[in-house]
């Protein structure tokens, strides 16, 4: 094999293995490191040169990570979703109560499905049939907090 072959290859090699990184990471640094190393090959299959292939390998990784990187980090940024999701979406709205719900276990109904739930202190037991604000969402157990009917009125 000519060594301009090998050069390319072995190159061409790192940019793969930094693109199946990069798909881990999601942080666009090992997209830059594969975009640099296929630079690289080609540096390397036109000269020859190790030499020369490596200074392109590094100028190139640096001018990426300097130039590229911050807009696209930008662009991936602005295009996720502002509002809450999964979970999270849930903190904060009010449920009813399907079993009564005590420090240690409860139902409720929250957003049209049966939810295990638990107040959050050990407040005596919330009756079926009343509301509860929801704090926080921890496994797959509701922790709630009873709120009289008069201060839910704004929902």
């Amino acid at each position: 094999m000519d060594p301009r072959e090998w050069l390319g290859l072995t190159w061409i090699a790192l940019a793969i293995v930094a693109g199946v990184v990069e798909v881990f990471t999601l942080d666009l640094i090992f997209l830059m490191v594969a975009g640099a190393a296929l630079l690289a090959a080609g540096a390397g299959v036109i000269t020859g040169s190790i030499t020369v292939s490596i200074l392109t390998f590094a100028i190139s990784t640096v001018l990426l990570l300097l130039v590229a990187r911050p807009p696209l980090k930008h662009y991936m940024q602005r295009s996720l979703p502002e509002s809450a999701m999964h979970t999270e979406a849930l903190v904060g709205r009010t449920a009813e109560v399907v079993a009564a719900v005590d420090a240690e276990n409860g139902r409720i109904r929250l957003a049209g499905e049966l939810w295990s739930a638990r107040l959050e202190s050990s407040e005596p037991a919330v009756a079926v049939g009343l509301p509860v604000r929801v704090v926080r969402i921890d496994g797959a157990t509701a922790v709630v907090r009873y709120h009289r009917p008069e201060a839910l009125a704004g929902d």
